[in-house]
């Protein structure tokens, strides 16, 4: 189907093609005929893709600029530090792809054994380009993410998502509906401000029937290192994500203390637990991490023998070019070396020499 025109009443509607809307609509005949109801086949194949996926987490916020990315890549890193624990961080943020660089994928470095990453941001020929899609196009760009990666065995699949209620938050939670997701992860600060949208988002779960596993409230004060004294840098006006979680009756995991340590990580691409394993940051993350479905977190990190180094290899993936044109990439689409991922039907890249 082409995309549809503003007012759509949707396929499943009563009124689908015979709307006002509808008239124009080059959909028109095709939702009319009941057509446009059809269930999309994808959703049975990601479904079949993941019964090997045991935890599926989407990491959400109403608000933009609260942490989401940042948090899921150190939730992906917590999990991984024990060795036997298999997971997989696909950033669908498509965007605003920051997980490459938090990750530091955009060189030669490459991640452990048992830690996978998948974004948008791995198909730019440049981290300034932009990706100026509508709709329809981030869809199909989720749909292959889900269906198409090979993700094998993993324990836990961290899914970084955009701010909002849009197109991507519909789209992966259409999708893995049949497969089942354990639930969402909402990150807030705790100024009204941010307080406001991120109800708008717990909202957004309750409609679409997606549970919610808790509220993070990240940012939440500094602790100075030296006298231990705590400042509310975003003063929580209104009681923060303490008080909303109390009156909305869902679960507060846990608060993340600002750090300036967690940015200069990010920005070098390393993991923060690593940079500063005393912070208290990193003992309210490994906090949160315990409180996850399935979780038994180990604090050591246990590396897996046989741990690999960088790679190099070619995945067969045919996907749409990030200039909005209907043509696709090349299929035979080379990975920069040091990338660790799962694409198509490759699952253990070679070594190189």
């Amino acid at each position: 189907m082409e995309e549809a025109p503003h007012g759509c009443p949707g396929a499943d509607s009563a009124q689908a093609g015979r709307g006002a809307s509808c008239q124009g609509c080059p959909n028109q005949r095709l939702c009319a005929s009941g057509a446009g109801a059809a269930p999309d086949p994808a959703v049975e194949e990601i479904k079949e893709k993941m019964k090997t996926v045991k935890h599926r987490i989407l990491v959400l916020s109403g608000k933009g600029g609260v942490g989401k990315s940042t948090f899921s890549a150190h939730l992906a890193y917590g999990l991984a530090e024990d060795g036997d624990t298999q997971v997989a961080l696909l950033d669908i943020d498509i965007c605003g792809p920051s997980i490459p660089k938090i990750m530091g994928l955009e060189g030669e470095q490459y991640m452990e054994d048992n830690l996978g990453v998948m974004s948008v941001g791995f198909l730019l020929s440049s981290p300034d380009d932009a990706v100026i899609w509508r709709g329809p196009k981030k869809n199909g760009m989720i749909k292959q993410f889900l269906r198409d990666v090979d993700w094998g065995d993993v324990d836990y699949l961290i899914v970084d998502t955009p701010p909002g209620t849009s197109d991507e938050h519909l789209s992966v939670v259409q999708y893995l509906a049949a497969a089942h997701i354990d639930g969402a992860v909402i990150l807030t600060t705790p100024q009204e401000v941010a307080l406001q949208d991120v109800r708008k988002e717990i909202s957004f779960c309750h409609k679409v029937k997606l549970p919610i596993i808790g509220v993070v409230e990240n940012m939440s004060g500094f602790i100075c290192p030296k006298c231990k004294k705590e400042s509310q840098i975003f003063p929580p006006t209104t009681g923060g994500a303490e008080a909303m979680c109390q009156d909305l009756k869902i679960p507060l995991l846990g608060k993340v203390p600002l750090d300036p340590l967690i940015g200069k990580s990010c920005d070098k691409g390393q993991s923060f637990f690593i940079e500063a394993p005393d912070s208290p940051a990193t003992a309210a993350y490994k906090s949160i991490i315990q409180r996850l479905p399935g979780a038994a977190f180990d604090s050591e990190y246990k590396p897996r023998e046989g741990q690999r180094e960088d790679c190099g290899f070619v995945a067969d993936l045919c996907l749409p070019q990030v200039d909005g044109s209907d043509s696709s990439l090349s299929p035979h689409w080379s990975l920069q070396p040091g990338i660790m991922l799962w694409l198509g039907a490759i699952n253990i890249p070679q070594k190189r020499p």
